[in-house]
């Protein structure tokens, strides 16, 4: 991946203390956000491994690390996958379980998703915005907006201009993408958030200043539990095939 990241990653957890060794190398968290069914797991899944895998169990909330470049420093990318926020009945709050606050609180950026085929999940992300800054309340926040299923166009419910309006609105850029179809679009957003987040925190070790809540990191899930839930996936996929 040229100015963009190594080729080697790992689809691991991310330990609750990193070892020593690692404290000098700069560390970028992103937290991946948005409504049900929109995509987040397959976006991420995408990113790190270039693969499409269509059906996930409910997301459980896994952590993911890989080893980055950026602007020519070594980074440690940390991606925080997150169960799905709802709007209430009056269409103006959320219903956000408390770890999405817990990773709201921990990361450096938000990928905020929504599905161009389902306007509530769009109608999800001003308020999702609006929650992010309750909890950081100060400061920039480096965002980046992912219309996602490109692919869907002619169930298309949210024109590509007001998802490019409403990011703007934000502060951030919009890419419209494809999990299942593209790598290419949904790399280019994630690199663009990591490079604004880097450069955010400044030298190794940079700490952006917190406010708001004080909430613990998300705990990262056992590892044995990824795989099982890869291996899951991979095998109901061999067994469908099988049965044409």
């Amino acid at each position: 991946m040229n100015n963009g990241g190594s080729g080697n990653f790992l689809l691991v957890p991310i330990p609750e203390y990193p070892p020593p060794d690692a404290a000098a190398s700069k560390t970028v968290k992103i937290a991946v956000l948005g409504a049900s069914n929109v995509g987040k797991t397959a976006l991420i899944v995408r990113f790190l491994t270039k693969r499409f895998i269509g059906d996930y169990e409910a997301n459980t909330g896994a952590l993911y690390s890989r080893k980055v470049t950026l602007d020519g420093e070594e980074v440690s990318l940390q991606i925080q996958d997150t169960p799905c926020v709802a709007l209430q009945d009056d269409a103006e709050g959320l219903n956000c379980q408390e770890q999405i606050n817990r990773s709201i609180y921990w990361a450096d950026g938000y990928v905020l998703v929504f599905s161009i085929a389902d306007q509530r999940s769009y109608r999800t992300v001003r308020p999702l915005y609006q929650h992010v800054r309750r909890i950081h309340p100060s400061g920039n926040i480096p965002v980046v907006l992912i219309g996602n299923k490109s692919d869907l166009l002619r169930a298309r419910q949210v024109p590509a201009d007001e998802g490019a309006h409403l990011a703007s609105s934000l502060g951030g850029a919009y890419f419209e993408a494809s999990a299942r179809e593209n790598h290419q679009s949904v790399r280019a957003a994630f690199l663009q958030l990591c490079h604004e987040v880097s450069r955010a925190l400044g030298g190794a070790n940079g700490e952006k200043r917190r406010g708001g809540l004080h909430l613990a990191r998300p705990k990262s899930p056992n590892m044995q539990e990824l795989k099982r839930r890869f291996r899951q996936v991979l095998s109901s996929k061999v067994k469908s095939a099988g049965a044409l």
